[in-house]
């Protein structure tokens, strides 16, 4: 084990020739001093004066600093191997406990609904058919879907299916929708509500009825009817394109 008093001394007195080297075990360093001892001597000391350096350097270290860099071996024997025995219990509980909060903590995965997305972008290019088939598996795999169950509603109105439309918006407000404003206002439910039997339906609570009070309502204008199946079939043949299809049935719808 070195000791930073005689490191410090040799390099004080044998500097000039890295004695002090060769002592803490830096055979290599020990032999630059010699070196350069014997290519300087004749202009300037520069190894006497680095040796000078380093006894003052080992001085001023503390003797941990000292045994940390030069009795590398016994400094880590003892202090690391009880450092270790005394943490490594700590740090496998506190991991165990770690893993476990994680366990506990990690949020439910949502599972995802691509039949919604794809029912609604055909519902936006007027594939309706299409859409209501994608809505419909939807409803398969998130089956308290209000939105599914309101977008069917509004399908089966612009197809004229009132019996549907209305069973949809039946489960919708069933299942907790209580935005009855979109039920009154939303466009592509026009057609719905000019059926004798939505008054009753709204009374109700938008919910459908056992009772047929639904058939003493007037009956629906046979000429509304005649001119929207009239569109239907020019935006069928071609004649109207889609957009021009909605703007005509929501004038028809609004008078």
């Amino acid at each position: 084990m070195k000791n930073k008093i005689i490191a410090a001394l040799l390099a004080f007195i044998g500097g000039t020739f890295g004695i002090h080297k060769f002592y803490l075990r830096d055979p290599g360093a020990g032999v630059f001093y010699i070196f350069l001892t014997f290519m300087t001597s004749r202009f300037f000391p520069i190894a006497t004066i680095l040796g000078f350096i380093d006894g003052l350097r080992y001085l001023m270290m503390s003797p941990e600093e000292f045994d940390r860099k030069f009795n590398r071996k016994y400094y880590r024997e003892k202090p690391r191997s009880s450092r270790r025995t005394r943490r490594r219990p700590q740090k496998e509980e506190y991991y165990e406990v770690q893993e476990k909060t994680r366990t506990k903590s990690r949020p439910r995965k949502i599972r995802s609904n691509p039949f919604k997305k794809s029912g609604l972008r055909k519902y936006k290019e007027y594939e309706i058919e299409e859409a209501i088939e994608d809505f419909k598996k939807g409803l398969k795999i998130q089956p308290d879907d209000l939105a599914l169950r309101f977008n069917l509603a509004c399908a089966y109105s612009l197809l004229e299916n009132k019996e549907e439309a209305f069973r949809y918006l039946d489960e919708a407000v069933q299942k907790g929708m209580t935005n009855y404003e979109k039920i009154t206002s939303h466009d592509d439910l026009a057609f719905l509500r000019i059926q004798p039997e939505f008054e009753a339906f709204r009374k109700n609570g938008f919910r459908l009825s056992k009772e047929s009070a639904a058939k003493e309502e007037r009956p629906m204008d046979d000429i509304l009817l005649a001119q929207l199946n009239r569109l239907m079939e020019l935006r069928k043949k071609g004649v109207l394109t889609e957009n021009e299809y909605v703007v005509e049935r929501k004038k028809i719808l609004n008078r």
